[in-house]
Order: structure tokens, then sequence, then C-alpha cells
């Protein structure tokens, strides 16, 4: 008896096991194989320091997401150091939690097939797999928002004290996670408070007529509470942030970022570089289970799991495209990653519905492997991913101790990460130099490979996975301005110009 019942456990469960596995190696096999890009950088960079006050006054002054992240993130420096696989770690641990969890939720809404499908669309999204190897909160957000909607569906089905109070907490760290997750939290909260209301006031209802008991009121208000709360306390951050850094936004085409966001989901966050036809070939397999699925008919139980997920991934991006066009423009894709949960298990429930019996489930794999294939691409192509800014470094590393370097905004933080300690020239400054190594990516300008002043040859010049490096020298010590030496840059992107910081702490 005993050994049946472990086989039959061991048969229920080695699908999410064999899921969670593959996730594990998505995210953890290349995690420190990529350069750290301008956001990755910046952190430790600007905003880790060795005391956590001091962190947390330049999550105030620099950044413009909530606190939590940057506090693991400051517990995991001060113990594993600040490498990229040391600061990527807690992405990736969540993004791998974020399977069992999907799990979990498909099979809250629609039963084991939604929830194997679920899982596994979660487990190798392009998408998801991105934001898992990166160091910043994105991972944090889409496990947080992920865990309240768990803990949602489960206090709706019996809003006990355990259940509103893991609710309670969990939308309380999404909120703390990212300020986008207020997009998923409120329409959950408004739901569950809803539900209550109505409970109370159809008290006259047999007790086996109603979905929650009129008494369960005031129990379902105090725990909605703490999350409104917390959401409420972040608003003095808010203002205090700013929106720093966020100005790029508003210069991104409003409709360019409404495609992006569809794009991303169909093949990652560089997806684009593969062209049209991998879009809509992954789009095509897509759409047929969907239609397939809804030809088939769901059972009332998928159609109610279906329209819930549906309702909760619509807030979560369309709230923001509203707010977007009335002039409260924060919507960039990346900050709606959390909402591809919900809208994974939407598309699990319908393609895989129990109708649609094995050509649903084939349907669905076919989504999967195409996910799966793109993951691995960008995994291992260097054209799908971060730029190498790394790289760049090894090739700087060599260059003269008075030098100069001009790069694109974009890599200012990355290498003042990878190289010896480097500052941002004053405007108006002037620095006296035996080489400048002016850096970016294309759009280059028509002037890129000529010397920048006289005196100056072009000693190299290198194509590092689509960043380039211009190395000029001179025999004699040349003085330059900041200006020249910015109008100069190689680059149509805003330059920024770094010389090297000596030990005094003041620039050459």
């Amino acid at each position: 008896m005993g050994r049946g019942r472990r086989a039959s456990s061991f048969s229920r469960w080695w699908p999410l096991v064999a899921i969670a596995s593959l996730a594990a190696i998505l995210r953890l096999a290349t995690l420190g194989s990529q350069s750290f890009w301008y956001d990755e950088a910046f952190t430790p960079v600007h905003v880790l320091r060795a005391s956590l006050p001091a962190t947390l006054r330049n999550v105030v002054h620099t950044e413009n997401t909530p606190p939590l992240w940057y506090v693991l993130e400051w517990a995991v420096s001060r113990a594993l150091g600040t490498g990229a696989v040391a600061l990527r770690l807690l992405s990736a641990l969540a993004g791998i939690a974020t399977v069992p969890v999907a799990w979990a939720i498909g099979s809250e809404l629609a039963g084991r097939r939604a929830a194997l499908v679920t899982a596994a669309l979660v487990a190798t999204s392009p998408l998801l797999v991105w934001y898992s190897q990166e160091a910043r909160a994105y991972g944090l957000f889409v496990l947080t928002a992920s865990l309240a909607l768990l803990c949602f569906l489960r206090a709706l089905e019996q809003p006990s004290t355990p259940r509103l109070a893991a609710f309670a907490l969990s939308s309380s760290l999404a909120l703390l996670s990212h300020y986008f997750a207020v997009f998923l939290v409120l329409p959950m909260i408004s739901w569950l408070g809803w539900s209550a209301v109505a409970a109370a006031s159809h008290d006259d209802l047999a007790p086996r007529e109603r979905t929650t008991n009129p008494k369960d009121l005031p129990r379902v208000l105090c725990f909605i509470g703490i999350p409104t709360l917390v959401g409420l306390a972040l608003i003095p951050l808010i203002l205090a942030q700013g929106g720093h850094g966020t100005q790029w936004i508003g210069e991104w085409a409003f409709a360019s970022r409404l495609e992006a966001i569809a794009q991303y989901y169909l093949t990652g966050y560089t997806g684009s570089a593969l062209g049209h036809g991998v879009e809509l070939l992954v789009l095509v397999v897509m759409l047929a289970g969907v239609v397939y699925g809804l030809w088939s008919t769901l059972t009332a139980r998928e159609e109610r799991g279906a329209a819930l997920a549906l309702a909760i991934a619509a807030c979560g991006v369309l709230i923001p495209i509203a707010l977007a066009s009335i002039g409260a423009d924060y919507l960039a894709p990346r900050n709606v990653v959390a909402a591809m949960v919900p809208v994974s298990v939407l598309l699990a429930i319908v393609i895989a519905a129990q109708r649609t019996e094995r050509v649903g489930m084939a349907l669905a794999g076919l989504l999967v492997v195409a996910f799966l294939a793109l993951t691995i691409d960008v995994n291992l192509s260097p054209r799908l991913q971060r730029g190498d800014w790394a790289g760049v470094a090894r090739v700087l590393r060599a260059a003269a101790p008075n030098h100069a370097i001009t790069t694109v905004e974009l890599g200012a933080a990355p290498l003042e990460y990878y190289l010896p300690p480097l500052a941002n020239l004053p405007s108006g400054a002037s620095v006296t130099v035996t080489e400048i190594d002016e850096t970016g990516y294309a759009p280059l300008r028509k002037s890129a490979g000529s010397p920048p002043v006289r005196g100056f040859h072009l000693s190299e010049q290198r194509n590092i996975h689509g960043l380039i490096v211009y190395r000029f020298t001179s025999s004699v010590p040349v003085t330059i301005s900041e200006l020249a030496l910015r109008e100069h840059a190689i680059t149509l992107a805003h330059p920024e110009v770094l010389v090297p910081m000596p030990s005094s702490g003041k620039t050459l």
C-alpha cells in the first residue's frame, strides 16, 4: 500500500519536477555568460553600498523602483559579492520558483492540463527567462505578483484567515517589488472586497447557495486593507524618486511600445532581431491552439478560469495603456512583464482545454517547443544577447594610462563596472591624453573613424558582437575639451565622456 501511494505521488508530480528542472537549467546554465547592460551595472556602481541605509538613500535618489529588491540584493552582495552570477542569482531563483506557482494557478483555475501547460510556458518563455537572468527587480516582480494571484484565487474560493493573510502578504510584497504591481493587485483587492460585500448583502440565502459567508466581510476588509496601506505608504517614495531615468519612455513611440508588448511575449526581449517571420510562426501556432480550443468549447470551469485570467491580465496591461493615453505615460513593455503569467494561464486553459484532447496538448507542445528553441537561441547567440560591454572593457584595459573614453549613455555604467575607477568628465572641463577610445553601436556618424583632434591617428578598430571600438593614439599628450570629445562621438546616441579616476578621487 505504501509503495502504491509513493508510485501514485511520483506519477502525479514528476511532470512539475521535470519542468522546474528545465526552468533551472535554462536560467542557471548561462547565468553569468552575458555582460551587464546599463540598468544592471547601474546597481553595483551607483546604488549598492556597504551599509543598508546608504543603499536605501541611493534607491531614493537614483532609482524608480520600490525598495524590496534592493534590500535583498544588498544582502546577496554582502554574502556573495557583486559579480554577474551573484547579482543575477536572486532573479534566477525567483524565475525558477515562479514555475510551481504557475502550475498551482493553472490547477486552481482549470485543472491538471492547464497546470501542466502553464508551467511549461512559464518555464520556457523567452521573455520570462530573459528577466530571470537580469540583475533587476523584474524576476522578483513576476514571482510576487504570481504568488498574489495564486493566493487571491484561494482566498476567493474560501476567505479563511490563513488564505487572506497569505494574500495580504504576497500582494504587499508584489507592491514592494514593482510599482506596476498595483495594476494587478488592485483588481484582486476589489474583487475580494466586492465578493464579501455581495455575500453580506445576501445573508438571507441558504448556506448552500452562498460562495462567501456574510460574517467574512470584516475579516476580508481587514486583510485587503493591508496591501492598500502598503500602496499608500509607497506614495512618498514615488514622489521622492520623481521618475528617475524614465525619460526614455516618452521618446519611444507609443505605437511601437504597444507592438513590443506582443512581440516580447512571442519571441522575447531581443526577438526582433530574428525577423517578423519567426514572430509570425509562433503566432500562427498560438492562434491555431486558441481557435481549436474555442471551437472545441470549454467546460464551465474552464470558462470561469479563462475569464478570470483574462480579467487580471487585461487590468495589468490595459490600465497602464489607458493612463499613458491621458498623459501618465510610464508604459514600458518590461513593466507589464508580470501580466504575462496570467496571459500564459489564459492560453493554457484555452489551448489545452479538456475537449481538445490530444490535439490541444500537441498544439500546446508545439508552442512550448517554439519557446524553448527561442530561449536556447538567445542563451547561445551573442547577437541576441545583451551588449558585450565586458568584451569592450577587455579591449580598453590595454589603453594608455592617460586616456579618455566616449561612449553611448547606456555604456557608461557597464564600463564603470568593468574597468578601473572611471568618472564622467565634467561639462566644460578639459583633459590631457595620449589615447582616445570611442565606443558605441550603430548607427554610426559619418565622421566615425576620423581623428577627433589633430595629432591623433586611428590605431585600432574592433567590432565586438555589434559594439564598435575605435582607438585613436598620439605620440605626445594633447589637451582636448569635454565638448570636443562629446561632439566627435562615433554614434548618434547621447554620448558620455569617461576618464580614469586617480586615487585622490578627482578626475584627470
